[in-house]
């Protein structure tokens, strides 16, 4: 009868700890997901913005026994134009490339309509998604037309300041369901832990009746917490990248993924894990050893 109760109660502990350890790894898979989404947000959000192109050109009056010396310094400017701040990259568009593209554009397979060198040549710019910004546009194609050679520089910053506006606005709705999943994990990993204490009430309470100090009692549920949170975090965090790398690998992504932001979010979501499972465990221990014996059994 004894090995029966002993058995029962073992796979009951089983039971129980295989509940926590799935729980905080879901929670923590999720958290983790809302983590990737963010930071890929961010990087997608960037990656639009450097889309958002400027136009510079040169001047259109060309005489063609000047060319080589027009070329040369249509190229220093470009050069002086690539190191600006604002300049995330720089493309030059010769005469003849322009040409090309109007012709594309057109649907016009021979020249017969306009010679090559009515379109000017001119710098695709494409500014870092910090300077895409309503209050610092503004400054950014001031600082490429005062480059010596430039006559003139064309941009729809209508459409900058939208799509500015519209991916700032996705963002934040991000971060707060980011928060809000931070809380939501805090609260189902702690309602996790308090359970599996809940069922321990009476132990707890016997050890201290019996003269146990609290320090004592608290030590082996705290070491068991912990050991859960990892556990817990391991699982759930291979899930997470298993699924992450599968969904890289299948769909891809327009840009390269950040490794130290990665590394920073398995760190961050493993201490989380470990930290929540933790105090939670200790919270929980603790109101059991603060109440009386007859409390027991009405909490």
């Amino acid at each position: 009868m004894a090995r029966s109760v002993e058995d029962f109660n073992k796979r009951r502990l089983r039971s129980s700890n295989i509940t926590v350890v799935v729980s905080i790894a879901l929670v923590l898979f999720l958290l983790g997901l809302m983590g990737l989404i963010l930071i890929n947000a961010q990087k997608y959000s960037d990656y639009i913005k450097e889309q958002l192109v400027v136009n510079a050109y040169f001047d259109e009056n060309y005489d063609a026994k000047d060319s080589l010396k027009i070329e040369k310094m249509e190229q220093e400017t470009f050069q002086k134009i690539q190191k600006l701040t604002p300049v995330k990259r720089a493309t030059y568009i010769t005469r003849e490339m322009a040409a090309a593209e109007a012709k594309k554009s057109m649907g016009i397979e021979s020249s017969a309509l306009f010679e090559e060198n009515i379109f000017p040549s001119s710098v695709e710019v494409a500014l870092k998604p910090e300077f895409v910004d309503p209050a610092k546009i503004d400054e950014a194609i001031k600082q490429i037309k005062a480059t010596p050679g430039i006559v003139d520089v064309k941009n729809n910053s209508t459409l900058m300041v939208e799509v500015y506006n519209n991916l700032n606005n996705i963002l934040k709705w991000i971060f707060g369901f980011s928060i809000l999943f931070l809380v939501l994990a805090v609260v189902l990993i702690n309602n996790s832990i308090r359970l599996k204490i809940y069922a321990k009430r009476f132990i707890i309470k016997t050890m201290q009746l019996v003269g146990a100090k609290r320090r004592f009692i608290l030590k082996p549920f705290v070491k068991e917490a912990a050991i859960l949170g990892v556990i817990g975090a391991v699982l759930g965090l291979l899930v997470l990248f298993g699924a992450w790398y599968y969904f890289i690998t299948q769909i891809g992504t327009p840009f390269a993924q950040d490794n130290n932001q990665l590394i920073i979010l398995v760190i961050g979501i493993f201490i989380l894990g470990v930290l929540i499972t933790v105090f939670s465990t200790i919270f929980a221990t603790w109101r059991f050893l603060r109440s009386n014996v007859d409390d027991l059994y009405y909490s």
